[in-house]
């Protein structure tokens, strides 16, 4: 039986979405293995556990998602999640193909392009001196450059990033995706395949056409193996929700955070050269993804709790960045700690975020070029508008007003 304990943790509450981090401390005191028998899932919030618990990946699935919502955790969750939804060696077999779109020497071809999206976008902030950080900054350049890798035309792209939006909305009092999230999927799924369809006819050098052509040796049959469309476009949905949304959230979660912290942000904004340290620091701190989920395959003890085989469990990535006995001086702000060895926000072993050097390049191109234009910024914290997401914590409006060089 599992330990009674009076936290309560509802990760659909609004109230929690406006800061988690008292209830993840409480958890991570009183319940670090923690049961919600209504909602029926488990939670682990303290470091040590989520990042044994993010390394089994034998005990411990992916094949059914990794979103809480009823709707989403199904055997066909691959089908919006793409590999993240998956297991070895399916697993091994998608991300090895995919990879080919990722790799050093592509990500470097990319820095240009991204300070070349960042600069356009940016310079109009500059010129406006009163914005929205988010609907004029930091929602765009992500969806850029995720819409340049796959090759999609500018005209297309405001649509698809209200799409992307939507997919991760949760609706107040709503325990499940909301229509206008299926709907969403349903268009993004759309789009995407007719995309596919488009690349067969007319191949590029785009990362579509990329993973199209992409083969590696087949194990078991010989020969070699290739994604079918269903794959691609399962990919492509995952890309659109984790290279856009998440870095989205990465950007004004920093610009937040540098203002309500000024002697730290003070660092950025007197040498540029910090920039990455802010970004570091910014997903430590206050992470786009905060949690995981996992499928448990046999039962696994966690401490003196054992989990059964059958039920789910959350891997609270968020609480365990902030583990009192991991980072000192945990719930403080700091830009320059090295967290290099201890940070979970991109996960850890096979299922390591493929994305994670794309993040904090475009994090660091964006963030540097502000900081190399600007004295300093001022945000309308009461007219600041943010996300509800199980998954996802950031901002969707962020009015800003900059003082430039």
């Amino acid at each position: 039986m599992h330990r009674e304990t009076l936290v309560s943790f509802d990760p659909y509450d609004y109230a929690f979405h406006e800061d988690p981090y008292p209830t993840y401390a409480r958890l991570r005191a009183e319940a670090p293995v923690y049961r919600n028998d209504p909602m029926d899932f488990w939670a682990l919030s303290r470091h040590r556990d989520v990042r044994a618990a993010l390394r089994d990946n034998v005990r411990l699935s992916n094949s059914w998602g990794v979103s809480l919502d009823p709707m989403s955790y199904r055997p066909d969750a691959h089908l919006a999640m793409s590999f993240l939804a998956m297991d070895d060696p399916r697993h091994a077999r998608i991300r090895k193909l995919v990879s080919t779109g990722f790799t050093p020497r592509r990500l470097a071809e990319l820095t240009d392009r991204i300070t070349e999206l960042t600069a356009r976008h940016w310079d109009r902030c500059l010129q406006l001196g009163e914005f929205d950080f988010v609907r004029d900054f930091a929602g765009l350049l992500p969806m850029d450059v995720v819409s340049e890798m796959l090759g999609v035309p500018e005209a297309d792209r405001a649509y698809l990033r209200n799409q992307s939006d939507l997919l991760v909305h949760r609706e107040e009092g709503v325990f499940d995706v909301p229509e206008r999230a299926v709907h969403a999927f349903v268009e993004l799924s759309r789009y995407y395949r007719e995309l596919v369809a488009d690349r067969r006819r007319n191949p590029g050098a785009d990362l579509v056409s990329v993973l199209i052509d992409a083969e590696i040796p087949d194990d078991v049959n010989g020969g070699t193996t290739r994604l079918s469309d269903e794959e691609i476009v399962g990919f492509l949905i995952l890309m659109v929700v984790a290279g856009n949304e998440t870095t989205t959230k990465l950007l004004g979660n920093a610009m937040y955070w540098g203002h309500r912290f000024p002697d730290e942000v003070a660092k950025p904004l007197g040498d540029p050269s910090a920039v990455p340290d802010w970004t570091e620091e910014t997903l430590r701190y206050d992470n786009s993804t905060q949690l995981l989920l996992r499928r448990v395959l046999v039962d696994v003890a966690f401490g003196d709790q054992v989990i059964p085989a059958g039920d789910r469990v959350l891997l609270l990535l968020a609480s365990a960045n902030r583990d009192e006995d991991v980072f000192d001086d945990a719930a403080a702000y700091r830009i320059g700690r090295d967290s290099a060895k201890t940070l979970l926000s991109f996960g850890l072993g096979v299922h390591f975020c493929l994305g994670a050097h794309l993040a904090r390049l475009e994090a660091n191109l964006g963030l540097t070029a502000i900081v190399e234009s600007i004295t300093g910024y001022d945000i309308d914290v009461a007219a600041a508008e943010r996300v509800h997401s199980v998954n996802v914590r950031g901002f969707a409006g962020l009015p800003m007003t900059v003082r430039p060089r």
